[in-house]
């Protein structure tokens, strides 16, 4: 990669500012200094910018975040607060969600730099399931779980919703597996039905689960087999 491209993914800064910093001997390349953007950067050498350390990245990366609400699932947007504000992940802004949740709605959030591994998840023909907590403002009609089963239609749409499994916790209290991503289809289907969701949480994508150790806000690694089991074909 060239150096002024690294730079400007790194620094967050136009070719033009990184030229001016690389011009200024700002900018080292295994300790010495480098002031051409044409520089052939290798993968197992050391830049530093000011002294400090900036870390090539190495292949693609995968991390699962439990989104609070109130943050926005873009990575730029001018009106709402983005997850990124949670990442402290070099380049975070190349990052983006495989998946996205409303601004109210809270749950797991896969990020990734890989886009052929989050098109699995997006994909319609993929059928990733995604597994929802759902609080409703009534108690839960007894014929929803049969209809849901079998489809229903949204307002506006032609055709019925895939086959949804609805298991009942509570009167007010549901957990909803979905197989694919209309836009809002959660809170459209129990709309459909004549209720309303309070609170929508997701549990699942796939065979990743949210991990319990994490707080609103918080983020890991996704782990060799999780990342795996994105890419196994489906039964």
């Amino acid at each position: 990669m060239r150096l002024d491209k690294f730079l400007s993914q790194q620094l967050g800064i136009s070719r033009n500012d990184v030229g001016r910093e690389l011009r200024a001997g700002r900018v080292t390349v295994d300790n010495e200094i480098i002031k051409t953007g044409a520089y052939k950067l290798k993968l197992e050498q050391t830049v530093a910018y000011e002294g400090t350390v900036l870390e090539q990245l190495d292949g693609p990366r995968y991390f699962m975040l439990n989104k609070p609400q109130g943050y926005v699932c873009s990575t730029d947007d001018p009106a709402n607060p983005t997850i990124l504000y949670f990442i402290d992940e070099p380049v975070a802004h190349k990052l983006h969600s495989a998946g996205r949740l409303d601004i109210d709605t809270t749950g797991l959030v896969l990020l990734t730099d890989d886009g052929q591994w989050s098109h699995r998840i997006t994909s319609p023909k993929h059928h990733c399931e995604k597994t929802y907590l759902v609080t409703l403002e009534n108690p839960i009609s007894a014929d929803t779980e049969e209809k849901f089963l079998t489809g229903i239609r949204l307002n506006g749409e032609k055709t019925l919703t895939k086959p949804a499994k609805l298991e009942i916790i509570e009167p007010q209290r549901v957990r909803l597996t979905i197989s694919e991503g209309r836009y809002h289809q959660v809170k459209r289907m129990f709309a459909a039905v004549g209720n309303h969701v309070v609170e929508l949480h997701r549990e699942r994508i796939g065979d990743i689960y949210l991990d319990p150790d994490l707080d609103p806000g918080e983020y890991r690694m996704l782990t060799e087999n999780e990342i795996k089991s994105i890419n196994m074909p489906t039964a």
